[in-house]
């Protein structure tokens, strides 16, 4: 999804055209429509996002830094990936027994 996508999506949801939020940016009437062939200055991007009560992060799709989640090693309904693919179950065994070595060994 493009900047311009996301933008377009965010007005939506708000009941607002491009147009609309341009207007509300302060910025040229078409400059967000030409932002799918062409780079928008930060400044523009920080007022579009101001308008849309979004951060810049947001409208360029980039990841948020979430909490990360706590999993039990043994919950065999938890599926353990490196690099979006699966760790092989004999790898997985490794991986566990040194995490539990190392947990055995905080608790000394």
């Amino acid at each position: 999804m493009t900047t311009l996508d996301r933008i377009k999506k965010i007005s939506k949801e708000k009941g607002w055209s491009l147009q609309t939020v341009a207007e509300k940016a302060g910025i040229g009437k078409n400059s967000i429509y030409r932002w799918g062939t062409k780079t928008p200055t930060t400044e523009n991007l920080q007022k579009v996002a101001k308008v849309l009560d979004v951060t810049v992060d947001d409208l360029l799709g980039l990841e948020k830094n979430e909490k990360p989640k706590k999993v039990d090693i043994d919950d065999d309904d938890v599926l353990m990936t490196f690099e979006g693919r699966p760790i092989p179950d004999e790898d997985l065994e490794i991986i566990k027994r040194l995490l539990r070595g190392a947990k055995d060994e905080r608790s000394h």
